[in-house]
């Protein structure tokens, strides 16, 4: 990895962070984009506090070659269907696929001019493949991820790859509501065959192997990251 240019959307908080620190650990060039103004740590060559909803990356932190582009921001929106207005099925698709698109059409030019076959990895999540109550907006949304996927997967080829990571619940910031006492956790852990929740470096460690040449012969896949929720009845 080391050398690499690789941007990261989402750089600041939970599995952003923890994936941001492994690249520059392993001497990538990390170039940063976050609503959050906390993007000073080792490794990270710029930074940007933008939304990426709202606004466009600047051209300037963008590199003239990318080798690898990272997805992360996401939504947790878990109410019945009764409850969800179309605004905040709006908003899970913005932030979720329309977030994801913006940052690939401005990175496009880029990651094509890298001296290797690039990357693009995005997230989607566990409620996808295994229907879940209370589920309905995220799992619309993400369920558009997974077809960008594989659609720009199958456009983007043989110079780009596009895979996407499915988590289950992880523990991030994101998850904090869900996660609120011991009680809530444990019995989280306990609805997973592996008897645990994610961690973020869990999740980091699976976009960090599609960002590398150890993956370099998978495009267009969605990988179960999920404590084996998503195929497993012990």
């Amino acid at each position: 990895m080391k050398g690499k240019k690789i941007m990261v959307i989402g750089a600041t908080s939970g599995i952003g962070r923890a994936l941001t620190e492994k690249l520059a650990l392993a001497g990538a060039e990390v170039y940063a984009v976050s609503r959050s103004e906390d993007g000073t740590y080792p490794g990270v060559v710029d930074f940007a506090a933008i939304d990426i909803v709202q606004e466009d990356i600047p051209k300037e932190i963008i590199p003239d070659k990318l080798d690898g582009l990272v997805y992360c921001p996401g939504s947790i929106n878990l109410k019945p269907l009764r409850s969800l207005s179309e605004e905040q099925f709006r908003s899970d698709y913005d932030i979720n696929v329309i977030g994801a698109v913006k940052s690939i059409q401005a990175t496009l030019r880029s990651l094509k001019k890298s001296d290797a076959v690039s990357s693009i990895v995005l997230f989607s999540t566990v409620a996808v493949q295994q229907g879940m109550p209370f589920h309905a907006s995220i799992a619309a949304a993400k369920g558009a991820v997974e077809g960008l996927t594989r659609s720009l997967a199958a456009e983007l080829s043989p110079q780009i790859r596009v895979n996407c990571v499915a988590p289950s619940l992880t523990d991030t910031p994101l998850a904090e509501k869900i996660l609120s006492s011991p009680e809530r956790i444990e019995a989280s852990n306990q609805r997973h065959p592996l008897k645990r929740i994610g961690s973020a470096v869990d999740i980091a460690n699976a976009a960090y192997f599609l960002l590398s040449d150890d993956s370099s012969w998978m495009s267009g896949q969605v990988i179960g990251v999920d404590g084996g929720m998503s195929s497993l009845r012990p």
